[in-house]
């Protein structure tokens, strides 16, 4: 594997393309229908029970189609995690949607992903935030995102190929961190990555899993609030 940068895309996200998504506007429109459905229900996770208007108007936009295998883009917008090759997946839209409204993103914020996977939800924050800087272990998976994102239009991610339980220093902090991959433990070098204030989202287990937010207070320290079960893929570490 190589390590460095596969894709530097600068500018704002207000230059994505109109990405020929239009063909599949009325599924992506049932989709979050769906859920906000799940949001408003007992396993929803969510204490009020929405998902904040910006994130859904980010779930209408992105073409998840464009994320997916060939074989698979007719399920695209089904609520279900899909097969993307390499043994991963991409997550469930539901669970894409909830991660980040949990994250709580602003615009002009800084966001580390770790596990860019297809990229789909790289572009979704990337709608939300100022930069997205994602990090993926798997080197084809890293630059068949890339490859997608420059193509759509993306113009606000930076995707590198390298181990995302060290998270990515050079652009800390981060004003939130995502992981799309579930280590057995908080790993620390994205808590120190976290700016104060900041928010971290990340599913925690072995093979039983709960999605957790880790926020930094001013002074440094930490609270965790266990939101839902999930399951994910393990975190893949360097040298394993």
């Amino acid at each position: 594997m190589r390590p460095g940068l596969i894709a530097i895309l600068v500018l704002c996200v207000s230059a994505i393309s109109a990405v020929a998504a239009d063909d599949r506007a009325d599924e992506r429109r049932r989709m979050v229908e769906t859920i906000e459905a799940h949001a408003g229900s007992p396993e929803g996770g969510l204490a009020g029970g929405h998902i904040d208007a910006p994130v859904l108007e980010a779930m209408r936009a992105v073409p998840r189609h464009e994320f997916v295998p060939a074989e698979v883009s007719g399920q695209a917008y089904a609520d279900r995690s899909l097969p993307i090759g390499l043994g991963q997946t991409v997550s469930q839209p539901y669970i894409v949607a909830l991660m980040t409204h949990l994250l709580e993103v602003k615009p002009g914020d800084r966001i580390l992903e770790i596990g860019t996977g297809s990229g789909y939800q790289a572009a979704v924050l990337a709608r939300l935030a100022g930069e997205v800087y994602s990090v993926e272990i798997v080197e084809e998976l890293a630059r068949r995102a890339a490859q997608t994102l420059e193509r759509l239009g993306y113009t606000n991610i930076t995707a590198r190929i390298g181990d995302g339980y060290q998270g990515w220093a050079e652009h800390a902090p981060y004003d939130g961190i995502v992981v799309t991959a579930a280590p057995d433990h908080v790993p620390p070098a994205l808590v120190a990555q976290l700016k104060p204030g900041g928010r971290l989202v990340i599913p925690v287990g072995g093979l039983f899993q709960d999605l957790m937010v880790i926020a930094k207070a001013a002074d440094g320290t930490t609270t965790s609030t266990t939101i839902v079960p999930v399951r994910f893929v393990p975190l893949v570490r360097g040298g394993q």
